[in-house]
């Protein structure tokens, strides 16, 4: 049987696993990108923050070919900040960019571009914008390689809702930043 003053003396000397994650459009950089949609003979373009509270209409298709770039990049130097300062204090384990994208090799080229550190630093494009993708990523993680220690940031407010839904279930330490510009 386990003392309660052993227990607590173990979790003083036990290090938390921390996982830090940053979604990448209009979090870390605004671009020129969009995402065409048609339905019939209507056309509109939406900004990845359009995107994201989009609900699609039966018939609609989406064109995605601007993401499998990053177009004219805008750093949001007050978020890369905090990137930067994550990536230089832990090495850059358990850092993260979850992205609605498709594609993750732009990504990784661009933030090298800017000179963040990405030797330890995993790009995920999930290829999806439903919020629950992004959660259910993140509690996987959790229950998978057990990190107890969550830190989310996100421009989306669907994404930011469902992702605090999912870790308030959680027996973890988190921070979800919704991102404003």
């Amino acid at each position: 049987m386990i003392r309660l003053k052993d227990m607590i003396a173990r979790n003083l000397f036990t290090e938390s696993k921390k996982l830090r994650v940053f979604d990448f459009d209009d979090t870390l950089v605004k671009t020129t990108s969009f995402i065409y949609v048609t339905n019939g003979s209507k056309k509109k373009k939406l900004t990845p923050g359009e995107y994201a509270v989009y609900n699609e209409k039966p018939g609609d298709e989406f064109d995605f070919s601007d993401f499998s770039k990053v177009q004219d990049p805008n750093e949001i130097k007050k978020i890369t900040k905090v990137l930067r300062r994550i990536v230089s204090s832990s090495g850059g384990d358990g850092v993260h960019i979850l992205t609605a994208r498709a594609a993750f090799k732009p990504i990784r080229q661009y933030l090298k571009d800017i000179g963040i550190n990405m030797s330890k630093i995993y790009v995920t494009a999930l290829a999806s914008n439903n919020p629950k993708d992004k959660a259910d990523w993140i509690e996987d993680k959790i229950d998978n390689e057990g990190y107890d220690d969550v830190y989310f940031a996100d421009d989306s407010q669907k994404n930011v809702d469902v992702t605090k839904q999912m870790l308030r279930k959680k027996d973890v330490r988190w921070r979800v930043q919704h991102i404003k510009h």
